[in-house]
């Protein structure tokens, strides 16, 4: 299984796309859109943007970068996550919770490694 965009439509009718790895796990999951055409462009913005810098807000007294870039976290578990923002500063697609920070920047990588030439998938449910 090669790495895709998988974009689905949830139950109230809107979509979501997940960028798949080849194992089968998802490396980023993106917010709700209202139609398929504004999940598709929120596809090419994970393509555009998938170089962007990493601002690691783990560390004491980081600095601010501009957008396009991701931002590494801690959420309130004490997990690691990210967040890749738009030129815009929007939030386009966003990392599940790692016990590492090596992991983490790992799934950060990987988006830019796969984004860019990854298909786009229809998931009829």
């Amino acid at each position: 299984m090669a790495n895709r965009f998988e974009i689905r439509q949830t139950k109230n009718g809107s979509f979501r796309f997940n960028l798949m790895a080849t194992n089968g796990q998802i490396i980023a999951t993106s917010e709700t859109y209202s139609s398929l055409d504004s999940c598709k462009n929120g596809v090419e913005s994970v393509r555009k943007n998938c170089a962007a810098h990493v601002e690691d807000q783990t560390k004491d007294g980081f600095e601010a970068l501009t957008h396009p870039k991701y931002e590494v976290y801690k959420d309130k578990a004490g997990e690691f996550r990210f967040r890749l923002k738009a030129k815009n500063g929007e939030i386009i697609a966003v990392g599940e919770g790692y016990k590492a920070k090596a992991s983490c920047l790992n799934g950060i990588d990987s988006i830019g490694r796969n984004a860019p030439g990854a298909p786009v998938v229809l998931v009829e449910e």
